[in-house]
């Protein structure tokens, strides 16, 4: 390996806390049972995306979160990828693949960002978490109540804090 390779390996390994924090986040009980959030490969990406998402637009307050923005996305990918190929996947889709979740980070981000913006996420996540097939306005509410619980306290911490994975 050269050095090159252990230099990026590395970097990558410094992601490793911050992508644990949002799959823990993502998996935690309440999204599935208050939130209505599917308990299925689909929703469980859906809600990783969504922290994920939220993690990623507080990164992207501050200059000096842009090397931790990039390398929590590349966890992601390499994440994605492993689970692809456990699921038996083959090498010649798995790029494809990982291409159609790439677009689908990007344009969530988008689409949190606007209704952040906007101030209400609710349509946000109403198309892309719940893929406009939510029945409860209840569950609704709970997800994006937590949602901008979890970005007010990332709002609170230092680019630093949420780079090393603390995440409240």
């Amino acid at each position: 390996m050269g050095w090159l390779d252990r230099l990026l390996n590395r970097r990558r390994e410094e992601a490793l806390p911050l992508y644990e924090a949002v799959v823990a986040r993502a998996r935690a009980p309440h999204w599935y049972l208050d939130g209505a959030v599917p308990d299925t490969t689909d929703g469980r990406f859906d809600m990783v995306v969504a922290v994920l998402a939220t993690v990623l637009l507080r990164l992207e307050q501050d200059p000096a979160g842009a090397l931790a923005s990039a390398q929590v996305t590349e966890r992601f990918v390499d994440d994605m990828d492993a689970q692809l190929r456990q699921a038996g996947i083959g090498d010649i889709v798995v790029g494809k693949r990982i291409g159609k979740m790439m677009a689908m980070l990007g344009g969530r981000l988008g689409a949190y960002r606007d209704g952040w913006a906007a101030g209400d996420i609710r349509p946000a996540l109403s198309r892309n978490l719940y893929r406009e097939e939510l029945t409860e306005a209840q569950a609704l509410e709970h997800v994006a109540a937590e949602l901008a619980g979890l970005r007010q306290s990332l709002a609170a911490l230092s680019t630093a804090d949420v780079a090393a994975g603390r995440l409240a």
